[in-house]
């Protein structure tokens, strides 16, 4: 793993969003497709924003898995992961193979299903972020670092339902689901290529306790440290409290 820092988040975006372009160019070159994880919330939002903007990609070759979802929880929800990724990625690049998780399904029957999927082969690239109490996908701590299964259904403890409504996403607490299906620690660490988006100061805390701390169920984000080709791209507001020595100035 390689921690990478950037002046801001628009140069963080555009720095992680070319690396994951040169990834998918590189696994359909090799293959003929590319197997992507795509992240949501606040912290992607520009990151998608420079990857989509791009000419020259392939989308068509792209096979997207979603990497985390509410459960019970309307895709007409502004806090939909579902509706995030047809609005921000799937229907800007005219992907046309892609799975997303139905938290208005049967949870476990989800799972299965998108998990017999993304397991039929392995994922070139993985893109993830990092939650304000450390977690990986929805994976809060303790987080299971054991199982092998591609999905969980988790229980989201309560700061990270407070980051969603602080992120303006509900608006209260009550408002927000207390399961979700999560793609696992395990099944992310699978993946080729893992670039991990962390912009912004409200994340320092869970950056310097995932990087700097223990490799830990309680700062679940810590396990990306075993990953040997995982980049972390922070801004000078998510690394503000990690010792310098830890990264590396872009």
């Amino acid at each position: 793993m390689r921690i990478e820092l950037f002046d801001d988040k628009a140069a963080l975006s555009k720095a992680a969003a070319l690396q994951a372009a040169i990834a998918i160019r590189r696994a359909i070159s090799q293959k003929g497709t590319a197997r992507i994880i795509a992240a949501t919330g606040a912290s992607q939002v520009e990151f998608l924003a420079a990857l989509t903007s791009m000419q020259d990609l392939d989308w068509h070759k792209v096979e997207m898995f979603h990497l985390d979802e509410y459960i019970g929880l309307s895709i007409e929800h502004p806090a939909s992961f579902r509706k995030y990724l047809l609005e921000r990625l799937i229907r800007k690049t005219g992907i046309d193979k892609y799975h997303l998780l139905d938290g208005n399904a049967d949870p476990s029957d989800v799972c299965r299903g998108v998990g017999h999927a993304l397991t039929a082969a392995p994922v070139d690239v993985a893109f993830v972020g990092i939650g304000e109490n450390g977690h990986l996908a929805f994976n809060d701590p303790p987080a299971n670092f054991e199982t092998e299964d591609p999905y969980l259904i988790v229980t989201l403890d309560e700061v990270c339902r407070s980051q969603q409504v602080n992120e303006g996403w509900f608006s209260s607490l009550s408002e927000v689901p207390e399961k979700a299906i999560s793609m696992s620690v395990r099944q992310i660490l699978k993946s080729d290529e893992i670039i991990c988006v962390v912009p912004d100061a409200r994340k320092a805390q869970a950056v310097k306790l995932c990087f700097e701390g223990e490799i830990s169920p309680m700062a679940p984000a810590s396990i990306l440290r075993d990953h040997p080709n995982t980049t972390v791209c922070l801004d000078r507001d998510s690394a503000r409290l990690l010792k310098r020595e830890t990264i590396t100035e872009r």
